[in-house]
Formats: structure tokens, C-alpha cells, sequence
């Protein structure tokens, strides 16, 4: 098991090497507790505007993710993978420092 917490900061690269930065911070649903979307820009924002930028322009959504350990692998596209190694996220409530549990 891997804290949320704890993948505050990991670089994200794809699956050919191209490095695309760094967590900065993530979107959980909290009505499921899934992760919804990683972002590599801080979501402090003033505007709803801004929020939105953010999401369109420095987010990778976490469907894409393939793999997570020392750092973070994504699908180039940003698609879900069909051979995953991260397949979801146990539905459980997710809170800052809660544990994350991968299948």
C-alpha cells in the first residue's frame, strides 16, 4: 500500500521517457474515492477560470496512469492502458494521509 500523501512530488514520465513534471496535486471524486485527475501545477487558484486552465493544460487524467512506484508512468495519449499495472483505486474514503490501496 502507498499513502496518498506520499506521491505528492513524484516525477511523471510516459511511456516512451518524455518527462511530463511533477504531482503537484490530485482530484479525488469523494463520493466514490477514486482518483480522478493528477495535476502538475498547484490548483490555488482565484478564478473558476484558472481551475479549468489548469485542468485542460497541466493534468494527466488518472485512468492513464500504468504504473506507480518510484515515479509515476503514464499512457502518451492519455488514455487508459489495456495492460495496466495500476488498475484503480479500492473505493474507499480518501482523505490527506489516508492509505491508497492499488489492485
Amino acid at each position: 500500500m502507498l499513502r496518498l500523501s506520499e506521491l505528492f512530488g513524484r516525477d511523471i514520465f510516459t511511456q516512451d521517457g518524455t518527462y511530463k513534471g511533477k504531482i503537484y496535486d490530485i482530484v479525488v471524486n469523494l463520493e466514490t474515492g477514486t482518483m480522478e485527475t493528477i495535476t502538475t501545477a498547484p490548483l490555488k487558484v482565484r478564478t473558476k477560470q484558472e481551475a479549468k486552465k489548469i485542468i485542460a493544460e497541466k493534468s494527466i487524467p488518472y485512468k492513464s496512469v500504468i504504473a506507480v512506484k518510484d515515479i509515476i508512468i503514464v499512457n502518451p495519449k492519455g488514455r487508459a492502458s489495456e495492460s495496466r499495472e495500476v488498475k484503480s483505486v479500492e473505493p474507499t474514503k480518501v482523505n490527506s494521509g489516508s492509505l491508497v490501496k492499488y489492485r
